[in-house]
């Protein structure tokens, strides 16, 4: 096999039997590619079309996560409801609304919401003054809460100036404490609705990251709001 002039060297490449596809990376291509190419390695993949010709193609990586500042690596979370717009929809106030942005929102299926916890919250100075954790009980109401942005949709209950109230909670489980700092992102998902009787079943499912640190079902009523 004869390489193409531009990859061409003086030490001995490889042989390549026509019958096998190899991939491989070589330390004089690696020189090569830092002197012609300004790049940290060179990826040299042969590829084989027929019996008697080889595709001959480049890796070249692209600039690394670690060229790029660590405030730059990520973004925000998109804003799909402000907390102006979570404030029209739902009626809690501070010091007990819990969600500070809607990042997801199918209506009638699904809501993403989160909540920013710092130790400015409230609740921590006595849970607890040495070990601040966000309590579990509050971890529920805030996924009540993004749980609410679904069934208080006029297309899912057909009304307006209602409230809900949570009916019931069922296989929750804690899986890792929530401290200040971190960003508590809920998914709550519509299982069932009946709208006659003002009934909602949700699935909440809440993250730090990419870890889950709660999990449970929710049973959800809607009623009149005596102010609407």
């Amino acid at each position: 096999m004869q390489l193409p002039p531009f990859l061409s060297c003086s030490q001995p490449m490889a042989v390549v039997s026509s019958n096998c596809i190899p991939s491989l990376t070589l330390g004089s291509l690696s020189q090569l590619g830092r002197r012609s190419l300004g790049c940290r390695s060179l990826s040299l993949k042969l590829t084989h079309l027929s019996n008697s010709s080889l595709h001959c193609s480049l890796n070249v990586p692209e600039n690394t996560h670690e060229d790029t500042p660590m405030e730059k690596r990520f973004p925000p979370y998109p804003t799909v409801m402000d907390i102006n717009q979570i404030r029209e929809r739902l009626p809690h106030r501070f010091p007990f609304l819990l969600v500070d942005r809607i990042i997801e929102y199918n209506p009638g299926v699904s809501v993403v919401g989160i909540k920013n916890v710092t130790i400015n919250d409230n609740f921590f100075p006595g849970h607890f003054p040495e070990r601040p954790i966000m309590p579990g009980v509050l971890m529920i109401e805030a996924m009540s809460q993004v749980g609410g942005a679904v069934i208080l949709e006029p297309d899912v209950k057909g009304t307006s100036g209602e409230v809900f109230f949570l009916a019931g909670v069922d296989k929750v489980r804690f899986r890792k404490p929530v401290i200040p700092g971190d960003t508590l992102v809920m998914r709550m998902t519509l299982m069932k609705m009946h709208k006659r009787f003002g009934v909602a079943k949700l699935e909440g499912k809440a993250y730090v990251g990419s870890e889950l640190v709660c999990e449970g079902e929710f049973l959800m009523a809607t009623g009149s709001d005596p102010q609407a």
